[in-house]
């Protein structure tokens, strides 16, 4: 007891509490020392005391002798297959799969599975080829099995991560003329890009809030029914003048801007068009009677047209599947197209001739776009995956993964190092080939992207906006690559900045699904078409064209 009457350790301590959880601390310390101290499995109560432990998680004894529900075996049952399911999706990514359609049948035939199923195609075949191996690398001693076929056939599969297949001497002088073309035009640009960075910022952002301040009041200008099926692509003329439109009916009209009047009516095609593109040159110097436009269908055929006939005065063939779009190369004497049956393809549209069969996507290729210096080509794919090709090597210069559904819409920036892809997940990516990756998602729709176009200028030299040009002593920076325009089956389409990636403008009007769009040259029009047989043209407010 002490003088207040209260037990000595019922004391009231006046003072700091670190002072009190400090001689706590250093009490806990010399008892933890004393017990690494005294002899292990020494008796609690004999020899040195020490303070007993608890009992720890190792010391529980587990109670395996329970019965389980029928409704927690149904639910352990379902775990245990949601768990093989996602390991096998695991084991299917990382398997390598042949690409090449006699290939696939020959392993199916290995496996001793059906080498066709009713109704199948090659993609759905190498999906299946891809689920089975999968599932064979699952069972008991199956990674053995698969890792000694490694080391049997290692040499095998080294030579199946690149496959170089020789090249005809045609092909050896387009990459040579590719590179010829590419080099001047890549030192200008970076050239010209390193005199814009000279221009104070300040004239940068005055050009940039002119343009945006225009982009936010755009409305409808004219809207005009273009076929009596929807239609799947518009484009522009490089000289802005004319417009040329693809409906699923396979037709194909040019109307003259701004007052859509119908010019020519072009019959070649047997089923829908899904790539309509101008000559880089046409209208321009661009000969009439040679090629001036270029159309791609779902009959596998490409078609080229002069501006004096109706019908197509060359068809390209070679595709097994529909062609989903196209795309002429910058020096205007080569043409790409994507297509369903796994490839894209280059062809040389004087001779008439292909080139090159591209493949490397695991599905259907959709979309394909040039860079402006004509070195690289981009494809997207229903794969989700797109690619960056090297057109002077042939190699694959850059994989783009990370869409979650297909890429349906891919275009390159003016400034030559950035790419947009739009996708069926509803969003839109840019990327930049200096860092290899992306530098933006943009939840761009509600529902999927169906193309996307980046504002790329007037290839003619005598537009103030095509490229920098200075005016006494003040020098103006070029509007092209402003911008980019996208559209959706939600019905909307869409104007971002491309430097924030911010939305600048939303346009409605059609009444359904918007299936193309293209931004004039010139930069007065951006046009749509849509599933409602209409094809829109947008301007500003207060313009008068």
């Amino acid at each position: 007891m002490d003088n207040t009457g209260k037990p000595a350790g019922e004391r009231i301590h006046f003072g700091s509490l670190e002072v009190i959880e400090a001689k706590k601390r250093e009490a806990a310390a010399r008892l933890a020392a004393a017990a690494a101290a005294s002899p292990a499995g020494t008796p609690p109560g004999t020899g040195t005391s020490t303070p007993s432990r608890g009992t720890t998680l190792d010391d529980l004894k587990i109670d395996d002798k329970y019965e389980l529900t029928d409704n927690s075996k149904r639910a352990r049952d379902q775990q245990m297959e949601i768990l093989e399911m996602f390991e096998r999706k695991k084991r299917a990514r990382t398997l390598a799969v042949p690409t090449e359609d006699r290939k696939v049948r020959e392993k199916l035939r290995e496996m001793g599975e059906p080498v066709c199923l009713f109704g199948e195609d090659n993609m759905d075949r190498r999906a299946r080829l891809r689920e089975l191996m999968a599932k064979e690398a699952g069972t008991d001693g199956g990674d053995e099995k698969m890792a000694s076929a490694d080391e049997e056939s290692g040499s095998d599969d080294d030579e199946e991560e690149e496959v170089y297949t020789p090249g005809t001497d045609s092909l050896l002088k387009a990459r040579r003329a590719i590179a010829h073309f590419s080099l001047p035009r890549a030192a200008e640009r970076v050239a010209r890009q390193r005199e814009e960075n000279q221009i104070p910022v300040a004239v940068f952002k005055s050009v940039r809030a002119e343009e945006f301040e225009k982009l936010k009041s755009y409305t409808n200008y004219s809207s005009q029914f273009g076929d009596d099926r929807p239609l799947s692509q518009c484009t522009f003329s490089p000289d802005s003048n004319y417009l040329a439109t693809g409906s699923v009916g396979g037709l194909c009209k040019i109307w003259s801007i701004p007052d859509s009047t119908l010019v020519h009516t072009l019959r070649g095609h047997t089923d829908k068009v899904g790539g309509i593109k101008w000559h880089p040159n046409a209208h321009i110097s661009q000969d009439r009677g040679a090629v001036n436009l270029a159309t791609g269908a779902s009959d596998g055929i490409v078609n080229l047209w002069s501006l004096e006939s109706d019908t197509p005065i060359k068809s390209l063939k070679g595709h097994e599947n529909r062609v989903s779009r196209i795309a002429f190369h910058p020096m205007g004497r080569f043409l790409g197209s994507a297509a369903w049956d796994g490839t894209w393809r280059m062809w040389d549209i004087e001779a008439g001739t292909e080139l090159i069969t591209q493949r490397g996507h695991s599905r259907e290729v959709y979309a394909i776009a040039f860079q402006c210096d004509g070195s690289l080509a981009a494809t997207g794919g229903l794969d989700a995956i797109g690619r960056v090709w090297d057109l002077r090597t042939g190699r694959s210069a850059l994989t783009m993964e990370g869409h979650v559904g297909d890429i349906l819409g891919i275009d390159f920036s003016p400034n030559g190092y950035q790419i947009a892809t739009g996708s069926a997940d509803n969003s839109i990516r840019i990327w930049d080939l200096r860092t290899l990756r992306s530098i933006h998602s943009i939840p761009a729709h509600t529902n999927l992207v169906s193309d996307i176009k980046f504002y790329q200028g007037s290839p003619t030299e005598d537009d103030p906006q095509a490229k920098m040009h200075v005016d006494g002593e003040h020098a103006h920076p070029s509007r092209s690559g402003l911008y980019l325009g996208s559209c959706s089956f939600d019905g909307t389409i869409k104007i971002w900045s491309a430097d924030d990636w911010k939305l600048q403008k939303s346009l409605v009007g059609h009444t359904g699904k918007v299936t193309g769009l293209d931004i004039s040259p010139n930069g007065r029009f951006l046009a749509s078409s849509g599933f409602d047989r209409t094809f829109k043209l947008w301007a500003p407010e207060a313009s008068d064209y």
